[in-house]
């Protein structure tokens, strides 16, 4: 009798034993499943904020750059003022995006990434195609240097600035602090921006030497405080490497 005793107990303790690892397993899978939701769930969220509503406008930018192609080389008449409307939009996306992510909380970093990418996309773009057809005044066959000469140093100045917020960002800390965007960057921005819409409304020459003039003198006053607020850069990145 005690021997038969000392059995069941053994065979109730291993089958509880099973029990419970089955129970293990059980909730093991149940947590599984749920980490495997969470992850789904992560990775919506970061779908969703990768395409939030200033990052499209963004993007709209980038793709103005193959519409401004198709049309600027038209023959057409009202091929003028489509490209500079293309512009003009493409311009106006560049504050409400900014805008909106502060506004409404979608910040991302792929949005600060792409914002000044498409940016320079652009502005490069349009100078470009300016040099290649530039607007019908009397100066440009007199002086065709007059607009690359501008557009060289804008173009120029954006790309050490991209290289050298590149390798702020690599330092950290009061370096990367160093090349946050300033005042001359905004003005610089704006000034680019009215005197290329000006130069590409005025393409044909529809509207004159007038017009043509001061979106050519906008545009060099442009280029003037892009090395200004490039040297500015430059200026504080040095005094911050002297204090470290």
């Amino acid at each position: 009798m005690q021997q038969e005793g000392d059995g069941t107990v053994v065979r109730r303790i291993r089958n509880g034993e099973a029990a419970s690892c089955t129970q293990g397993i059980a909730a093991g899978g149940g947590d599984g499943h749920k980490r495997q939701e969470v992850a789904a769930k992560d990775g919506k969220e970061s779908e969703q904020k990768l395409l939030t509503l200033p990052t499209i406008l963004t993007l709209s930018r980038v793709a103005a750059v193959p519409a401004m192609l198709a049309v600027f080389y038209s023959q057409e008449r009202w091929a003028t003022t489509a490209v500079a409307t293309i512009f003009v939009v493409a311009a106006m996306t560049d504050w409400l995006d900014g805008y909106l992510a502060r506004k409404m909380g979608l910040s991302s970093e792929f949005g600060a990434f792409l914002d000044p990418v498409a940016d320079k996309l652009m502005v490069a773009t349009t100078l470009v195609l300016l040099c290649t057809w530039p607007p019908a005044m009397a100066w440009a066959r007199v002086a065709p240097w007059l607009l690359p000469l501008p557009a060289i140093v804008i173009i120029g100045r954006e790309i050490t600035m991209s290289a050298v917020r590149e390798w702020a960002a690599s330092q950290g800390g009061d370096i990367h602090k160093t090349v946050a965007v300033n005042k001359l960057g905004k003005c610089k921005t704006v000034l680019q921006m009215v005197a290329l819409t000006l130069l590409l409304a005025n393409r044909n020459g529809g509207g004159g030497d007038a017009l043509g003039t001061a979106g050519v003198s906008l545009l060099y006053i442009a280029a003037g405080l892009a090395l200004w607020s490039l040297v500015v850069y430059i200026r504080a990145i040095c005094n911050c490497l002297t204090r470290l």
